[in-house]
């Protein structure tokens, strides 16, 4: 295909249509697929500025890769727009992150051209470490292995994990560094700092070439000659920065910087580098938001959009533009309370793994600097960092999203939980968050951490319990203390009421009643009030409580409860495997009561993406689930 002046976007359904292409019409195929992804988020919004940042990249990679025989694996995913949109999923795009439309991310059930399902930072390089350990042993030494992973999840244990197995093993693959110097915040760290001072070494870069060749005409760049010329990498490296690349320092070659965004330059380095074998990095600097000044103004922003927008002024487009005051974001306040209770507790201090805007941790960080910290994607250490924290006489308020607070099991029980150490978990994003999707749900929490000794479990109804509950953990010898809130906005407008203590495992009866009780957890408990005063007529009347902990029970409102009745519905966003339904049928058990108990949670099964209204109807604890659980209870 030799003229550009078509769209030959609409030319390209899969990556062997877009290699017809005459490279020159490479930068053609950029705009306009920059431009699709623009028009399709300004209508349908998602992850926004990662895609526009890695276009050119993209474009290149499918262009010189035969995929899927190839397997490009994306890092996260937040970048991997572009990607599907040249793999057959143009014509679908407008469902992105939509119930029963496409995923957010890169799936395995969803396209032959997703090498790995992805959601969470740092898991490429190991991912691909193993396809091409596994090509490797069928004897299959043409498959070529790329894991494209940026910078700030470069900053995840895991991936330095990666990298050294990859030297280990000596891996037949690439890793692309995709250097824009963000992850969803600025990225911090030493790491960070070392990537820039590789990318303005053009002095090292020039003087690796020419030594590469020199050592080629002399017949001295042979397989016998790789430990030697490794070292004299190393030394150049070290005599020009005054520091070892730390690449080359795992006997992997690293090749760059390069502009990420001159793709037929990319088409070129990557058809060489698929000549030479063994590990490599690739570093690439691109410009997350590239192509619409508005993101690249203002990345943090613009990482992923959350309402439709003007393409042409950067608009954002609200849904609701009502004057009506609405009730804060539980994130929001949480950022607030933190300022509140640090100002009257000096020991009181913030960690978050690479999330400050996302939990509104970064409220502390402007107003007290030296006492909230930013660790990078690095939920592992921000437990023990913290564990530290709390061991020289501090209060850490350590906040990770639920579901990647996952990754930190480990140090919860060893490091915290063991040594009884007062670290506040506060998990924000716990329960079905929506458009994000399986790899995004925090519905495991409740339940995974309930067997852990010495752990306080609690999850507040409303904005002023969440207060409450912030205010309790940090008093003297609360030990561990975990608050896990929803993502989304809270049930009170009236929120910053005067704080005070709760008695660590009690619940509360908010209605008594006589047919059926209800005991739900967390801000569900909203939702289950609302339907029991819609459905009590004079002859029926309802009871309901609010847990407030999974760990420890409120075992004498539980005995009330079973003492008086005979129909119970238990209600969590969270998995009932393990959660508030599962502790209730064990204390059931355990006391020798005999009730019907109807649980309504997550059931045992990934849910899919959706809104979260779409998900608590698919799950049964939508208003119109509560409703039907308890009128099928009572007609039992």
């Amino acid at each position: 295909m030799n003229e550009g002046s078509s769209r030959l976007l609409d030319t390209i359904n899969s990556p062997d249509d877009l290699k017809k292409i005459d490279s020159e019409f490479l930068p053609q195929v950029c705009n306009e697929l920059r431009e699709f992804i623009i028009d399709a988020l300004s209508c349908n919004p998602g992850h926004f500025g990662a895609s526009l940042g890695v276009v050119e990249l993209t474009v290149a990679l499918h262009y010189v890769f035969n995929t899927p025989y190839d397997k490009i694996i994306w890092d996260v995913g937040h970048q991997a727009y572009g990607h599907k949109i040249l793999t057959g999923r143009r014509d679908r795009f407008y469902t992105n992150r939509k119930f029963k439309g496409l995923s957010g991310f890169p799936n395995i059930f969803e396209s032959e051209y997703d090498a790995f399902g992805v959601g969470h930072s740092s898991t490429s390089i190991s991912a691909g470490v193993g396809i091409a350990t596994a090509a490797s042993m069928r004897g299959d030494d043409q498959q070529q292995v790329v894991a494209i992973i940026g910078d700030g999840a470069m900053t995840a244990g895991m991936a330095f994990e990666g990298l050294n197995n990859m030297s280990a093993l000596k891996s037949n693959m690439t890793v692309i560094l995709n250097d824009n110097n963000m992850a969803i915040d600025p990225n911090v760290g030493g790491f960070s700092e070392y990537l820039v001072d590789i990318a303005t070494s053009g002095t090292y870069n020039k003087l690796r070439s020419e030594a590469f060749k020199a050592l080629e005409k002399m017949k001295l760049a042979g397989p016998r000659s790789k430990e030697m010329i490794t070292k004299l990498n190393n030394s150049l490296k070290n005599l020009l920065t005054k520091q070892t690349n730390i690449f080359e320092g795992l006997n992997i070659r690293y090749f760059g910087p390069v502009d990420g965004h001159d793709v037929q330059h990319l088409t070129r380095v990557l058809s060489d580098l698929k000549n030479i074998k063994g590990p490599k990095v690739l570093h690439v600097i691109t410009k997350k938001g590239k192509g619409f000044k508005f993101a690249e103004e203002n990345q943090t922003a613009w990482h992923a959009v959350g309402d439709k927008f003007d393409k042409l002024t950067g608009e954002l487009l609200k849904s609701n533009t009502s004057s009506v005051p609405k009730p804060p974001k539980f994130q929001d306040v949480f950022g607030q309370t933190i300022v509140e209770l640090a100002e009257k507790n000096e020991k009181i201090v913030g960690i978050t793994p690479a999330m400050p805007s996302g939990c509104s941790l970064n409220i502390m960080m402007e107003k007290m600097p030296d006492r909230a910290f930013d660790v990078g994607i690095a939920e592992q250490h921000a437990v023990t960092f913290s564990a530290g924290l709390a061991i020289a006489g501090y209060v850490p308020f350590c906040n990770i999203y639920s579901s990647f607070m996952q990754r930190s099991f480990d140090q919860v029980i060893h490091d915290v939980a063991l040594q009884k150490l007062n670290v506040v978990f506060c998990l924000d994003r716990g329960g079905l968050v929506g458009a994000d999707g399986a790899t995004h749900h925090g519905v495991y929490d409740l339940s995974f951490f309930r067997g852990v000794p010495n752990l306080v479990v609690s999850s507040p109804m409303d904005e002023i319990e969440l207060r409450n509950l912030m205010y309790t953990a940090q008093l003297p010898d609360k030990g561990p203390f975990s608050i896990r809130y929803p993502r989304g906005i809270g049930s009170n407008i009236d929120w910053q009421q005067p704080m005070t203590e709760i008695k660590i495992g009690t619940g509360r009866k908010l209605k008594d009643g006589k047919d059926l009780a209800v005991l739900s957890i967390g801000p569900v408990g909203v939702k289950a009030g609302q339907v029991i005063a819609k459905i009590e007529r004079d002859n029926l009347t309802i009871a309901h409580y609010d847990m407030r902990f999974v760990k420890p029970l409120d075992e004498a409102l539980l005995h009330e409860v079973f003492q008086k009745h005979k129909r119970i519905v238990t209600i969590e966003d969270g998995t009932v495997v393990g959660g508030l339904g599962s502790a209730v049928l064990e204390f059931m058990a355990d006391n020798g009561y005999r009730a019907r108990v109807k649980r309504l949670g997550v059931p045992d099964e990934f849910i899919e993406h959706g809104t979260q209204t779409e998900l608590y109807g698919v799950c049964g604890f939508d208003k119109e689930g509560i409703e039907k659980a308890i009128f099928e209870l009572l007609e039992s």
